[in-house]
């Protein structure tokens, strides 16, 4: 059974940062792509980044030079730096899994198989 679980939101004020996790069971990150989505208040999800077996990486343009995606093969761990954060970064921040990473120009949400249940993320001004 697949189970990805995010942890390290919480609220910053902006210029902030915050490191979140997600630890994957029953599924290797080192061998499948992994990704980091978010989704604020009253929007679509949205990719943020993502990360291949190879670790090359993909990112939003709009966290580009500011988020920097990870992971920790030996400990089936993702990880997403988040510096300079700004209040328009508020979203619930979600880990998922995929087979391997399609680079589109866009992160798509229908690319990916297992997703973890998210972490609150606010940044205020």
């Amino acid at each position: 059974q697949v189970q990805l679980v995010e942890s390290g939101g919480g609220s910053v004020q902006a210029g902030g940062f915050l490191r979140l996790s997600c630890a994957a069971s029953g599924y290797s990150a080192s061998s499948h792509c992994m990704g980091w989505f978010r989704q604020a208040l009253g929007k679509e999800r949205e990719g943020v980044a993502q990360i291949d077996s190879l670790g090359s990486t993909s990112y939003a343009d709009s966290v580009k030079g500011r988020f920097t995606i990870s992971k920790d093969n030996a400990k089936n761990r993702l990880y997403l730096q988040m510096n300079s954060l700004k209040p328009e970064d508020t979203a619930m921040y979600y880990c998922a899994a995929a087979p391997e990473c399609r680079w589109w120009v866009r992160i798509h949400t229908e690319d990916f198989d297992y997703w973890g249940q998210g972490t609150q993320v606010t940044v205020s001004s």
